[in-house]
């Protein structure tokens, strides 16, 4: 969702220091939901659904630069400073402030899981954060 501010602005911004996000594809997350409903042995269960591949703000910041020919960067801020960012591009202040947490919450290692269990719900490897970046650059 920030991919179009990037572009426009040159920086993905955020608090998540080196903090590594194991965030996967939304194709990858429905595949997902559609083998647990349709499936048998997953009532009660409970599962960390992340992609195989985790990565930085800055890693995506120079994936997007190689991709769209464009100079991303990331800049790093202060929790609260990114909160008064976030707040400052329209965002109702609570809602900055739970994004802002969630980026410095990532950046003690809350938005990392090396689990794989995503990829053996949907019964391959998940796709890769440069394959995401491709089709939303294309979007």
């Amino acid at each position: 969702m920030a991919l179009p501010a990037a572009l426009a602005h040159g920086a993905f911004v955020g608090a998540a220091k080196h903090g590594r996000f194991s965030s996967a594809a939304r194709q990858d997350y429905a595949e997902a939901a559609a083998v647990v409903l349709a499936g048998e042995g997953h009532a009660g269960q409970t599962y960390e659904l992340a992609a195989d591949q985790s990565f930085t703000l800055a890693e995506l910041a120079a994936e997007v630069s190689r991709q769209s020919g464009k100079t991303i960067v990331y800049n790093d801020l202060s929790e609260a400073a990114f909160t008064d960012v976030l707040t400052g591009a329209g965002l109702p202040a609570d809602l900055a402030a739970l994004l802002a947490d969630a980026d410095a919450a990532a950046s003690r290692g809350a938005l990392f899981d090396d689990s794989g269990a995503l990829g053996r719900l949907i019964g391959r490897p998940t796709t890769p954060m440069e394959s995401v970046v491709a089709a939303a650059l294309r979007s």
